[in-house]
């Protein structure tokens, strides 16, 4: 088999990663060519994995495709179930690796940890689900007493998936936990700023006894091995999360094989009159700050009635000004760094903008480094570009309306359609904006981005094709499906 998989110490020891070697065929070959990983907060370097070629995709692919996996649903079940338990009592260690390579806070890192045992919880009880229905034939005059089943295989080849750096360890889950639960074989190119995570998942699954032809990890240049990932004939289905760009490209490149591309957000905060608004700005915060601003649906816009804004705006700014940021490993802080320092210079620039085209910054737009502060501008107009595209960071954008219609014109702006928060009590406003977004999900009284692991997830527009991601969604983009009829009667 081929793995490409950080060796790291024992679960008692240091929680950095060294890597410069994979597994051909059961051996190790040494490496010679690595990707570094560094901590976004100190610099320093965390790990070095293998800098894969495109032969060495095509091997991963080769064995990948060769493999047909005898597991019962029982064994599926039971696998994640084990890596489920192992991760929990691990929780601590699994976090720290996250927030070493991604400079999310410990907080989130364990919020996240939790999220991945949900992933596994949930395959693991899908994987035990009979996914058949009986259709019976004599329903009519034309039909015939007979009796179709229907079933639902595993894809006859590769499944390639593809995660960004955010939610380094959740977004691999999602992939790859469906895959396991179906029987399936997935070739895995997590982000290369991100890669310790994903080494950390594949190696409690294959202590809790996934073969590892089922998963395998590669790291590398996305310039050098990304259109192996998603021309490769032995590939049946690329799923993709990231950015509209790349998505995109995906889309044009991969030819005669099923995407699943679940892309960026411009997600709003609606905030009507009628909204509690000490409850509204406490979603406002929570959904624009968690996971370092960071998130597809993170709360990229609020939209807030303009006879509640400045009450509102002042809520804002102060639970703002609580929000403590600084050194991601100090478990007090709410809030670690973001990605690298280029994204924060690319906020700091953002706002930059938006305030000299007449927004007001009542709070943040400070930045050290890869550390930037939860910023609030008020006064932005829908024009401007930290609200038009999508700023993946802690900004606090408000835009002031007048009415419902506005609201929506306002949020259905955008190129965007993914999630959506509103806060309101009234009924037909909820209704309106439930029948009248153009997003993929309607939260009233929550953030964009609730949902659970199990639930149907994925947007619209340049969010995503409309397939859905979410355990029970990704299961059924997984496998094909199959009718089998008999006589009957």
């Amino acid at each position: 088999m081929t793995t490409l998989a950080a060796t790291h110490p024992s679960h008692r020891d240091s929680a950095a990663f060294r890597a410069e070697s994979l597994r051909i065929g059961g051996e190790r070959v040494r490496r010679e060519r690595t990707l570094d990983v560094f901590n976004p907060y100190t610099n320093e370097r965390v790990g070095t994995v293998p800098l894969a070629s495109v032969d060495d995709v095509r091997e991963a692919f080769r064995i990948g495709h060769a493999y047909r996996s005898t597991l019962s649903r029982y064994e599926r079940a039971s696998i994640l179930q084990r890596a489920c338990a192992l991760l929990r009592a691990r929780a601590d260690e699994g976090a720290a690796i996250i927030t070493m390579e991604s400079g999310l806070c410990k907080k989130d890192a364990l919020y996240e940890i939790g999220r991945v045992a949900d992933v596994l919880t949930f395959g693991a009880t899908e994987a035990l689900r009979d996914d058949g229905q009986v259709f019976s034939c004599d329903l009519t005059a034309h039909g015939k007493k007979r009796k179709v089943i229907t079933l639902r295989e595993p894809l006859l080849g590769v499944i390639s998936a593809i995660t960004p750096f955010n939610h380094p360890m959740n977004q691999v889950a999602h992939k790859v936990v469906p895959s396991i639960a179906t029987n399936n074989r997935m070739v895995l190119k997590p982000s290369e700023k991100v890669p310790l995570s994903a080494f950390y998942l594949a190696d409690i699954l294959y202590e809790a006894g996934l073969p590892p032809e089922m998963f395998q990890v590669v790291t590398g240049d996305p310039r050098e091995i990304a259109d192996e990932l998603i021309t490769n004939a032995q590939v049946d289905l690329v799923t993709f999360t990231g950015g509209v760009a790349i998505g995109k490209y995906i889309a044009a490149k991969a030819g005669y094989r099923r995407i699943v591309l679940e892309l960026g957000g411009n997600d709003p905060l609606i905030v009507m009159e009628d909204a509690d608004l000490d409850r509204a700005s406490d979603l406002a915060v929570q959904g624009s700050y968690k996971n370092s601003g960071q998130r597809c649906t993170a709360v990229k816009r609020m939209l807030v009635h303009k006879d509640v804004a400045s009450e509102f705006t002042e809520r804002v700014v102060e639970k703002t000004r609580r929000w403590k940021h600084g050194d991601p490993a100090d478990a007090s802080n709410d809030m670690g760094t973001v990605i690298d320092e280029a994204a924060a210079r690319r906020f700091e620039l953002l706002v930059d903008e938006a305030v000299a085209l007449g927004a007001r910054l009542l709070v943040g737009n400070r930045r050290e480094g890869a550390l930037y502060s939860p910023t609030v501008l008020d006064n932005v107009r829908p024009e401007m570009t930290v609200v038009r595209e999508e700023t993946f960071g802690p900004v606090s954008p408000i835009i002031r309306f007048g009415s419902i219609d506005e609201a929506i014109a306002i949020s259905n702006g955008t190129a965007y359609g993914l999630s959506s928060g509103i806060c309101t009590d009234r009924m037909d406003y909820a209704t309106r904006f439930a029948n009248e977004l153009k997003v993929g999900t309607v939260n009233v009284w929550e953030v964009p981005g609730y949902r659970i692991e199990l639930t149907p997830f994925g947007g619209i527009k340049d969010s995503g094709l409309g397939y859905k991601e979410g355990v029970q969604e990704a299961i059924k983009s997984f496998t094909n499906g199959k009718t089998f009829t008999m006589p009957w009667g």
